[in-house]
Order: C-alpha cells, then sequence, then structure tokens
C-alpha cells in the first residue's frame, strides 16, 4: 500500500505522515513542487528517527507520478472533500495509493478526476476539513485493516 502527497504545503504534517508510513510499513510518494524544502531538517521534529525507515519517492510532478502509476497498474484513491463515498464504505486493495492534497488547497480538478475512487471523510456540516496527516492516519488505518496489514504486524509479546 501507498500514501501519495500531492504538492505538500507544511513540513511538520509531511513528516508525521513519513513517521506513520515507516510504522506501518507503507510506501511515500512525494509528488512535487512541495512548499518548503525537502530535507532531513525540514521533517526531522515530526517524523524524528523513523525517516531511515520509510521508503520514500520523490516524483517532479503530477505528469511524472501520473506516468508511474499507470506503468505500475496501481488504483489510485482520492482522499478529498469533494466526494460522495465515505472512505468507512469503500473496498480498498492491498495495492493502493492512498492521495492527499495540499493542506491549503486540496486536490485540483484533474487530479482528482484522474482517480479510481474519490473518498470523503464524513464530518459535521459546516466544518472544512480534518488535517492532512489526522485525515491519512484515518483512512490508511482503514484500508491496512480491511486487507489484513495489522494481522501481519509485528506486535511485542504480553
Amino acid at each position: 500500500m501507498h500514501i501519495a502527497l500531492f504538492q505538500p504545503d507544511i513540513a511538520q504534517n509531511t513528516g508525521t505522515i513519513l513517521r506513520m508510513a515507516a510504522c506501518f510499513g507503507l510506501d511515500a510518494h512525494i509528488i512535487e513542487p512541495t512548499g518548503f524544502p525537502i530535507t532531513d531538517r525540514a521533517f526531522r521534529r515530526a517524523g524524528m528517527d523513523y525517516l531511515n525507515h520509510v521508503s520514500l519517492t520523490r516524483h517532479a510532478s503530477w505528469s511524472a507520478f501520473e506516468a508511474w502509476r499507470r506503468e505500475q497498474k496501481l488504483r489510485l484513491v482520492a482522499l478529498t472533500t469533494k466526494a460522495a463515498t465515505p472512505y468507512v464504505d469503500h473496498a480498498f486493495h492491498s495495492t493502493d495509493i492512498l492521495l492527499l492534497g495540499r493542506e491549503s488547497a486540496g486536490l485540483p480538478d484533474e487530479v482528482r478526476a484522474a482517480a479510481d475512487a474519490r473518498l470523503v471523510i464524513p464530518m459535521r456540516t459546516g466544518l472544512r476539513s480534518l488535517n492532512v496527516a489526522m485525515a491519512c492516519a484515518m483512512v490508511a488505518g482503514e484500508a491496512m485493516r480491511q486487507v489484513g496489514r495489522f494481522r501481519q504486524a509485528s506486535l511485542p509479546e504480553p
């Protein structure tokens, strides 16, 4: 399973998501440009020493990412407030890419349109969105539960 961040704006959120990807064994992708320099220092506070344990691929542009994805034959699942299907009603696959948009603008129309599925996290009316790292964790957790990834996890002895 993969997590892809479309032109992320905030290094701390990106670091938090990369830390989660490392802990869950998810491949991470950053689709550039970003709103911050991509350096270990930018991610260090949120990602801590977990960054050495994440498989991270940088894509120079949306078109480069999309070419890679199509070559790999992976399904793209966009998380967006402009969707009708709740994420808990979706059947995830182990090879899905969970795509999250920019903190400041979400996903552009053309990117949303390219997705094989568009999912929303249901919330109270009148509120815009959750923090991108929190949304990522919620949906990644449900996706991993559905495909049995938590049963495969290494857990400490009680």
